[in-house]
């Protein structure tokens, strides 16, 4: 037989899932600091629960993606494509909770798509939402996490902004019927120019509406003269509130010290779902052009498990995949432990398994050569595992209380006490 994994799916070997938890780290602390707690959801869900996600009779590619299976009784069971459902039916399930509920989830999900660069059947989702707010404070502050985030990594960026409801507005005013299906070719026009989006729109709209289309998407300048601009052609109500709640993001977006922000009137994000502001974050100098970050409000969603009406709601996800390979494509070697000293026994196992005990006694990840191999063999295995700190446990040394350490980037050695290298180690 031979051995394959699963289609989509991937091992992540020590150096790749280092940077892999060193990026899930940073998040939790950051949401947390914000205020935002754990919430844990099943992986399972009932298939009637994902497919409730979407208005009747909407084709979603994500529920088409949806792996699904039966349990021993006979019911339709499937896992979940993203962190936002399970969310929503926890909200439902649970109509005591104080509002603002402010949650972070970190997890698997599943989708049973095309297999291509960056994108697996498996993958994991770093998610924040606020449930229970109308104000558009909640959307400005996770602009503020996606730049504390970044800003810490030292990664360029840029977050695209938009609203539904512009969007929307403005296909109401053109009397724009199959507007999912115009808006597909509309979220084109960075990838593809002007000229290509106006062939994919011939067999769609007539040639008039594809002009004032084009001109009302077309827009430039700062995101005050976009506002303006557009302000001076929409009619609809629905796209009048939108623009007013894409001024209120930006300044309290300002407020937050977030300057990234940038007014896409052409994003289009989440056709089944949004219902306001939604967005999207990119990296500048990268050769991943893929967002790394999107989300946005989806008020009706949580309303789908309620029986219909408005529950506001607004979250964004972090891609982890994308994320990793872009910070593995930028470091320059690869650390692949997380020991910071291995200990070498010189013929003195039972004394160096007590230093041993001593350093993990002071938080200090440390490890210790078991097959007694000889000194160069366990300098090898050290450098080779990029260890930074040797530890030499000798006769001669313990007779003084003290231990040799060796630096293994500058090949110093000094002769220490425990508590010496503990504190050496620790600065």
């Amino acid at each position: 037989m031979e051995i394959k994994r699963a289609k989509g799916t991937k091992d992540f070997k020590p150096e790749e899932q280092i940077v892999r938890q060193e990026v899930i780290d940073l998040l939790r602390k950051i949401f947390e600091k914000y205020g935002y707690n754990p919430l844990e959801t099943p992986v399972i869900e009932r298939y009637e629960t994902l497919s409730a996600k979407f208005a009747a009779g909407e084709a979603s590619d994500a529920l088409k993606e949806t792996f699904t299976f039966e349990d021993q009784g006979g019911r339709k069971l499937g896992l979940r494509f993203d962190l936002t459902l399970p969310l929503s039916r926890f909200i439902a399930m649970n109509s005591n909770l104080k509002m603002p509920f402010k949650r972070y989830e970190i997890g698997r999900t599943y989708r049973d798509g095309p297999i291509k660069a960056g994108r697996l059947r498996e993958f994991w989702q770093c998610d924040v939402d606020v449930i229970g707010t109308k104000s558009m404070i909640a959307e400005a502050e996770l602009m503020a996490i996606v730049k504390e985030f970044f800003d810490k990594l030292e990664l360029k960026f840029e977050i695209e902004l938009n609203n539904r409801k512009i969007l929307n507005g403005i296909f109401d005013d053109l009397e724009i019927k199959d507007k999912d299906e115009v808006m597909v070719s509309i979220d084109k026009l960075k990838k593809i120019g002007v000229e290509g989006v106006k062939e994919e729109l011939k067999d769609k709209l007539d040639e008039d509406k594809i002009t004032q289309l084009l001109f009302i998407f077309d827009v430039s300048g700062s995101n005050e003269e976009k506002i303006k601009a557009l302000k001076k052609v929409v009619k609809s109500e629905e796209a009048k509130e939108g623009l007013e709640e894409i001024k209120e993001i930006l300044g309290y977006s300002k407020l937050f010290g977030v300057n990234e922000v940038v007014f896409n009137p052409s994003l289009v994000r989440g056709l089944a779902y949004y219902t306001g502001p939604i967005f999207e974050v990119f990296l500048k100098n990268s050769k991943i052009t893929s967002s790394f970050a999107g989300g946005g409000r989806y008020d009706k969603m949580i309303g789908n498990y309620l029986g219909g009406g408005d529950y506001p709601a607004t979250g964004i996800s972090f891609g982890l995949e994308p994320l990793n390979q872009e910070i593995l494509s930028r470091k320059k070697t690869e650390q692949k432990t997380v020991v910071d000293v291995y200990v070498i026994p010189i013929k003195t196992i039972k004394e160096s398994l007590k230093v041993l005990k001593e350093l993990r006694s002071n938080d200090i990840k440390s490890d210790i050569d078991m097959n007694e191999r000889s000194i160069s063999k366990n300098l090898d295995y050290a450098n080779k595992l990029g260890i930074p700190y040797v530890v030499f446990v000798g006769e001669n040394e313990l007779k003084e209380k003290k231990v040799k350490l060796r630096d293994m980037k500058s090949g110093n050695e000094e002769l220490l006490s425990i508590e010496e290298i503990v504190k050496k180690i620790k600065s």
